[in-house]
């Protein structure tokens, strides 16, 4: 379906109504407010509403973050200031992108955000969240640029977007109507990381505004790596042109950045599954170091075209985004029209090295070369020198048989279409609303998996190195410390190619009746989902002469390629309906309650390919119609009150959800349903200087039905806390301010056979901004203040017998200081 024919379609159903997108209109009185506190809910909400509504009025549970709290943070990356938000889990472990975020006990089988929708403007910025190796925080950075972030949670957002029956979660651009601007410089005091921040923006004339904003950095980033993990910057800018009933916007955003993805690495667990203790392996942090090293080089591998290509350890998450949109709003004969367009270029590469198993440098020598191998150095400045004693290797002895994910995210690119149009009319006394309208998305996902194996020291602080097997007959039996030219430790899988298409059509109307205390609305979206392309792989292992020295070592008898013929086909459509009802009673201007029933949809992509029993390779016609779609049932009661500095929020929520999904590390395929319910819990209070926000969810979540382990029946999602919290204190005046944050989790299992725990962790941050001058503020901010090891994820289900375990941790302790001129 082309552009015309999509708007034309979309002016066809103008008389419906739409499931709003967040909305950036001048006219809204919440974009010029800056709330402070992190859950501190704005005057006006525009996310996933169908028009702007108080907070008290509306029948969904919504959090905002402004931009003065987004700076006092400090957050290192978009899930940490995501985890701010109540009711939401945000894995904040994997770097600046690749985060896990899940919403209100909503699972996170394999990774990203599969439920949960992130937004920059009201579209998305991916059209599914849990593209694999392209989740979409890889391509969101925070920045002077936001205004506020807004978060809707729970079944309303069924319909307010596509694939999102979890919630929305929507990055809000300034737009010049607040003139002036900043100019800022940060550095890492106990980590080496540079970074400028600017913006302004004001009025050209009486009738336009813009904006623009950026930033730029260089350095290893959180955790010490040994080269520039950390380079690159975004540019974003905007120009709104402001008529009688109604703007026009243009804008565009262009981001070339590269940050380390951080992996699971080594950690020791003592005691027992059920008590377990974690500690750091002798000369490397968990919280501070990572596999990554200035010496991981070179790295070999073919490319997509099957030839000999050397690429970069320091590449990382690299998101390349070229975009451009238009937003518009204005008004025919009483019908209130909203366009949003955005066409974004968006590519890269996501490289980074997967540990497929730890163990003595001895023992791994032997498993690769057999019994009395020996073992040298295959980079850094003892390269080609033997390794006289394993067994103090890296000042711990040990060694990592490691997979290095080299994927080639060759074209995300997608167009984002939503076109509605809305009238207010009397209604017995009050007045109705009916919005009506069409979303169009096209979204491509070419990518290709280029994997190679690798042996490597464990070492901290970018030290870690590569190495060579030699054999008891002195044979090299690896080459530069490559052991196959292909996932060789994951039985020689996953050189793959994806080359896809997914369009996505929804019609959606609704319809809201304001009767003075008592609101009531209902939305209904029908979405139609078009998957068309093709897969290559898992490529055959063949014999290469990778070096072109005329030798061939068993190395170079491991090299996969991908296959040019015998292509898998994907071609079919799907669709399916979703629809929300809602309805909130003012009981005064505080206090007010509300309830809602929601049954939204998630359309699968890439992650239900390579299983023959989802698609048929030879026509692309699904086998499976199940695994298409998979959906969320929710209902929440709600009870909201403000009033004289005090805010306060719960929400009782009962969620059921499907899923089908694949985990490309460990090969595994979900098929199952969850049950989750539990309270949310929000409050806020202010007094002049002083204010205090906090959050805390209770989830009680289990695995009501699984096709492929039914053991697993009754057990606690795998990293499922039953508590999540976070709190802000924060004191301000003229002259200075500070605050003190903390952000906490209970326990959880590693895996979903509920043995191993992971334990419960709370990380403490703080800031202090000091005005010894009229615009010019000196801040430093804290993350993660007593170097907490808080842990999001393991590999293993159990301790094993060497007490190494692969884990995902938060960043440890990081503080920055900063000067700030506003002007």
């Amino acid at each position: 379906m082309n552009v015309r024919l999509t708007l034309a379609a979309s002016v066809a159903l103008s008389a419906l109504t739409s499931p709003a997108f967040a909305q950036t209109a001048p006219e809204s009185s919440s974009e010029r407010k800056d709330p402070s506190p992190p859950t501190e809910q704005s005057e006006i909400v525009v996310t996933a509403v169908a028009r702007g509504q108080n907070v008290l009025d509306s029948s969904v549970s919504v959090s905002s973050i402004g931009s003065k709290a987004i700076v006092d943070l400090a957050p290192r990356s978009a899930a940490e200031l995501i985890r701010q938000i109540p009711g939401i889990r945000s894995e904040s472990s994997g770097g600046e992108g690749n985060a896990n975020i899940a919403v209100r006990g909503l699972p996170v089988a394999s990774g990203g955000a599969k439920f949960l929708q992130l937004q920059e403007d009201g579209l998305p910025i991916l059209e599914f969240g849990d593209i694999t190796f392209g989740n979409a925080d890889i391509f969101l950075r925070t920045d002077y640029n936001v205004a506020r972030v807004e978060a809707v949670r729970g079944g309303s957002a069924s319909t307010f977007a596509s694939n999102s029956p979890g919630g929305v979660v929507n990055f809000i651009s300034k737009t010049g109507d607040r003139p002036g601007g900043s100019f800022g410089l940060t550095a890492g005091v106990d980590y080496r990381e540079y970074r400028a921040d600017f913006d302004y923006g004001g009025a050209i004339d009486a009738s336009t505004d813009f904006h623009v904003g950026g930033f730029a950095h260089i350095g290893d980033g959180p955790r010490r790596v040994g080269f520039d993990g950390a380079r690159g910057g975004q540019i974003k800018a905007n120009i709104t042109r402001r008529f009688n009933g109604g703007y026009v916007r243009l804008y565009g955003k262009y981001l070339d950045d590269h940050s380390v993805g951080y992996l699971p690495n080594p950690v020791l667990v003592t005691g027992s599954d059920s008590d377990p203790k974690y500690t750091s392996i002798a000369n490397f942090s968990i919280n501070r170091d990572s596999l990554h090293s200035r010496n991981f080089q070179p790295l070999v591998s073919l490319d997509g075209s099957n030839n000999i290509r050397t690429f970069d350890i320091d590449e990382g998450m690299h998101p390349k985004v070229a975009a451009l949109g238009i937003e518009a709003k204005f008004d025919v004969g009483g019908v209130s029209i909203t366009e949003r367009a955005r066409y974004a270029d968006v590519g890269g590469a996501f490289v980074s090295p997967f540990p497929a198993s730890v163990t003595t440098a001895q023992a791994a020598a032997n498993a690769i070369g057999g019994a009395g191998s020996t073992l040298y150095y295959a980079s850094g400045d003892k390269a080609g020198q033997q390794v006289t004693s394993p067994s103090s290797l890296g000042g711990n002895g040990l060694a990592a048989n490691v997979v290095l994910f080299n994927t080639r995210l060759k074209n995300l690119n997608n167009f984002t279409n939503d076109l509605r149009a809305s009238k207010v009319f009397a209604f017995t006394g009050g007045e109705a609303t009916l919005t009506g309208g069409y979303y169009y998305s096209h979204q491509k996902i070419d990518t290709e998996w280029l994997w190679t194996s690798y042996l490597t020291s464990v070492e901290g602080k970018g030290n870690a190195v590569l190495l060579d097997v030699r054999n008891a007959l002195g044979q090299r039996i690896t080459q530069n410390g490559t052991v196959g030219y292909s996932a060789s430790f994951f039985g020689n899988c996953c050189r793959r190619a994806y080359d896809l298409g997914y369009d996505t059509s929804a019609p959606f109307a609704s319809l809201s009746v304001d009767l003075g205390s008592l609101s009531l609305d209902g939305s209904l979206r029908w979405d139609f989902t078009r998957a068309k392309g093709r897969t290559f792989g898992d490529g055959p292992v063949v014999t290469r002469d990778m070096n072109n020295d005329g030798v061939i070592v068993p190395a170079e008898q491991l090299v996969s390629v991908l296959p040019t013929t015998g292509a898998a086909l994907v071609d079919y459509k799907t669709d399916y309906a979703s629809y929300s009802v809602g309805a909130n009673y003012l009981i005064n201007n505080s206090l007010s309650v509300f309830g809602r029933y929601s049954k939204g949809g998630r359309a699968n992509a890439d992650r239900i390919l390579f299983n023959s029993n989802n698609v048929d390779p030879a026509t692309g016609a699904l086998r499976n119609d199940a695994v298409a779609v998979d959906f969320v049932k929710q209902a929440e009661i709600g009870l909201k009150y403000r009033a004289n500095g005090v805010a306060f929020y719960a929400t009782l929520f009962d969620a059921r959800t499907e899923e089908e999904n694949y985990e490309a590390t460990s090969q595994r395929v979900f098929s199952r349903s969850y049950k989750a319910r539990g309270i949310e819990l929000e409050g806020s209070y202010r007094s002049g200087p002083f204010n205090l926000s906090a959050g805390a969810t209770y989830t009680d979540a289990n695995i009501s039905r699984d096709n492929i382990s039914p053991a697993n029946v009754g057990n606690r999602p795998r990293r499922q806390a039953k508590w999540i919290y976070q709190s802000t204190a924060a004191y301000e005046q003229k002259s200075f301010g500070l605050g003190v944050n903390l952000v906490g989790t209970g326990d959880s299992y590693a895996q979903d056979s509920n043995q191993l725990k992971l334990p419960g962790f709370t990380t403490v941050n703080a800031f202090v901004n000091v005005r010894p001058l009229q615009r010019v503020t000196l801040s430093v901010n804290g993350n993660n203040l007593f170097n907490t090891k808080g842990f999001t994820e393991a590999e293993e289900g159990s301790i094993p017998a060497n007490g190494i375990v692969r884990a995902r941790s938060i960043n440890g302790r990081t503080i920055s200081a900063s000067v700030r001129f506003d002007f």
